[in-house]
């Protein structure tokens, strides 16, 4: 499968948003009571934020996912971990969808890692999840993350886990 990747629209891409965020199957997003506006509004304070960003991600020009990137020295684990240079935090979405693809969620979680590990100074991506959702620790080791331990952030328990692009590539057999 191949990808693109476009700057998120916080007014164009809301409502579709507002639909993958509030989904049962997001819970992990932590927006299920979200009003149309609140989504919007989360979205224009990461659009004027210059250490977080997010990206639509696009198969066949259509919207297909959601990814964020973010500083990890200014944004998400602040006095949780003791960043690297080269450390870029990031989350990824998938919505939910009545006709799921086999090997769907992988595959962008792949894409997502290459596009990250594309900027030369990407030197590790962190990740940290909530410390339940297997599903999404399986998926990140799939592409190389490994636990490191649990960190107690704010709004939940998460397992916070690295992956240097040496490791990225020797899981999915690519160079990056």
């Amino acid at each position: 499968m191949t990808f693109t990747f476009r700057p998120l629209d916080p007014v164009e891409d809301g409502e579709l948003l507002h639909a993958w965020v509030t989904h049962p199957k997001a819970a992990y997003w932590m927006m299920q009571d979200a009003r149309p506006e609140d989504v919007e509004r989360a979205y224009m304070e990461i659009a004027a934020d210059e250490h977080h960003h997010a990206l639509l991600g696009l198969q066949d020009g259509e919207p297909a996912f959601l990814m964020e990137y973010y500083d990890p020295r200014y944004r998400e684990l602040v006095g949780l971990y003791e960043p690297l240079p080269g450390d870029v935090g990031m989350h990824f979405l998938v919505p939910a969808t009545d006709k799921p693809v086999h090997g769907f969620t992988r595959s962008v979680i792949t894409a997502v890692m290459a596009r990250l590990f594309d900027d030369p100074a990407t030197s590790r991506v962190v990740v940290e999840p909530d410390v339940s959702n297997t599903a999404v620790h399986a998926l990140n080791e799939a592409v190389g993350f490994v636990a490191e331990r649990e960190i107690v952030k704010p709004e939940k328990p998460a397992l916070l886990s690295f992956c240097t692009r040496e490791q990225f590539t020797a899981a999915v057999g690519v160079s990056a």
